[in-house]
C-alpha cells in the first residue's frame, strides 16, 4: 500500500479536502471575474490593500519583488520546471512525477491566460490584460505539485499531507502575489483569482495524470 501512495500524485489521503478546496476555489475565479469582467481600474477590495502605481515598493524590496517575479517569467518558469523534471526522472525515477510537474503548471497557466481573454480586465492600459495573475497562477501551482508529490512519497497521513499541500499553496501564491501588487503589475484581486485558478487546476490535473497512467500501464504493450 505505501509502494502504492508513492506512485499517485494525488494521494488518497489528501484527495477528499482538495477536492472540495479546487471546487470553492473554481467558483472564486468565476464570481471574481464576473464582478471584474471588462474593468479597468482598481476596484474596491484592491482600494483595501494598495493603490496600483509605479512605486507601489521601494528599495531593497523592489529588487527582491523584481527577482521574484522573474520566476514567473518564461525563462524563469522554464528553468523550475527543468529543474523540476530533471529531479523526478534522475533522482527519483518517477516519470509519472515528470509529466504532472509539467501538466499541472502548464495547464494552470493556459487556464489563467483563457480566462484573462474572457474576463477582459485591464491594468495600465488596454492591451495589459489582468485577471486572473498568470505568474501567481504558476508559483502556486509549482509550490501544489511538489507538496503533492512529496506528501505521496513520504506516505503522509491525512492532516499532515492536507496541512502541507494547502500551506505551500498559500505560500507559493502570497509570495508571488506580493511581487506582482508591489510591481503593480497586478489588481490585488487578480492575484486571488491567479492562486485559486492553480487551486482548482492542478488536483484535477494530478486526477487525470493518475487515471491515464494507470490505464497506460494496464494495458498490453
Amino acid at each position: 500500500m505505501r509502494g502504492r501512495v508513492a506512485v499517485e500524485v494525488l494521494p488518497g489521503v489528501v484527495r477528499v479536502w482538495v477536492g472540495v478546496v479546487a471546487g470553492v476555489a473554481a467558483l472564486v475565479v468565476a464570481v471574481v471575474g464576473v464582478m471584474y469582467a471588462g474593468h479597468s481600474e482598481s476596484g474596491r477590495v484592491d482600494r483595501w490593500f494598495v493603490l496600483p502605481t509605479e512605486d507601489s515598493v521601494g528599495p531593497p524590496w523592489r529588487r527582491v519583488a523584481l527577482a521574484t517575479d522573474f520566476w514567473g517569467e518564461p525563462a524563469g518558469a522554464a528553468i523550475l520546471v527543468g529543474v523540476g523534471v530533471v529531479g523526478c526522472l534522475l533522482l527519483l525515477r518517477w516519470p509519472r512525477a515528470a509529466v504532472f510537474l509539467v501538466a499541472g503548471a502548464g495547464v494552470s497557466v493556459v487556464t489563467a491566460t483563457v480566462v484573462k481573454s474572457l474576463v477582459g480586465r485591464t491594468i495600465h492600459g488596454p492591451g495589459n490584460l489582468s485577471y486572473p495573475s498568470g505568474h501567481t497562477a504558476f508559483a502556486t501551482a509549482l509550490a501544489l505539485v511538489v507538496a503533492l508529490l512529496v506528501t505521496g512519497r513520504l506516505g503522509l497521513g491525512r492532516a499532515a499531507g492536507t496541512l502541507l499541500v494547502l500551506g505551500a499553496g498559500l505560500v507559493g501564491g502570497a509570495v508571488m502575489g506580493w511581487a506582482q501588487v508591489s510591481l503593480s503589475a497586478h489588481y490585488p484581486t487578480d492575484v486571488l483569482g491567479g492562486w485559486c485558478t492553480a487551486l482548482a487546476v492542478v488536483p484535477a490535473t494530478a486526477w487525470l495524470v493518475d487515471r491515464a497512467a494507470d490505464a497506460a500501464r494496464r494495458t498490453p504493450g
